[in-house]
């Protein structure tokens, strides 16, 4: 697997992360849980935008259960399975994308319109976390940046107290992975926002391409020949 792929996937969380909390009333797309904090405080200053958020982590949920019943189903668990689930991701960005340009301005924060845009592109982010699970494991998560920030740290302490060389060999480039995760994650946060204050909605047309980016990380490079 190419090694651009999770960091491709890692920038595209954070885009559209933060392209949907600015456009769709606080919802936390890839970030689920984040809704229960926008939820409880929506709930005690008394304001609307509700249920999106409530909707976001069972819908998450069973996108995920849905997607590991069929991948147990049908054996989906070589490098076509992957393909298969990345396609269908940008299948839902394509969705959420049309329905975000479409029916915006997004002017009722319960409304149908901003609700529908919002649960399609959290059962993207949700495709995109099963694939990564599933196909990925070795690579560093590419939405929760938490645990990932948590191991840095430390790795970056043990390797500042000093390692055996055997210990720093194994550190090392798995420090490289997750600084790297991290910063795709940050950058894409960073573009998210900025697209999103340029162009409005239209920043969703960028998650699509993003997705067939993906699509096209999954095929090997074709073999050189040798004379």
């Amino acid at each position: 697997m190419r090694p651009s792929l999770p960091v491709l996937l890692s920038f595209t969380a954070g885009y559209v992360d933060t392209a949907g909390f600015l456009a769709l009333g606080g919802l936390f797309t890839a970030h689920v849980t984040g809704n229960f904090v926008t939820l409880g405080a929506a709930l005690a200053h008394g304001t609307s935008g509700i249920i999106a958020k409530l909707l976001a982590l069972p819908v998450f949920c069973l996108t995920i259960f849905v997607l590991r019943y069929f991948h147990k189903l049908f054996g989906l668990t070589d490098q076509n399975g992957l393909k298969i689930l990345l396609g269908f991701k940008f299948l839902f960005f394509t969705a959420g994308g049309i329905c975000a340009i479409s029916l915006a301005p997004f002017t009722n924060p319960d409304g149908l319109p901003l609700v529908v845009t919002g649960m399609l592109l959290v059962i993207a982010l949700a495709i995109q976390n099963a694939a990564h699970r599933l196909h990925l494991p070795s690579a560093p998560p590419s939405t929760m940046m938490t645990g990932t920030t948590t191991q840095i740290m430390l790795d970056l302490g043990d390797l500042a107290h000093g390692s055996s060389p055997e210990t720093a060999a194994t550190v090392r480039p798995r420090l490289a992975r997750m600084a790297l995760a991290v910063a795709a994650f940050a950058l894409g946060c960073g573009f998210g926002a900025l697209l999103n204050t340029v162009v409005g909605v239209w920043c969703f047309a960028l998650p699509p391409l993003l997705a067939l980016g993906s699509l096209y990380l999954t095929f090997e490079a074709p073999a050189t020949q040798t004379p």
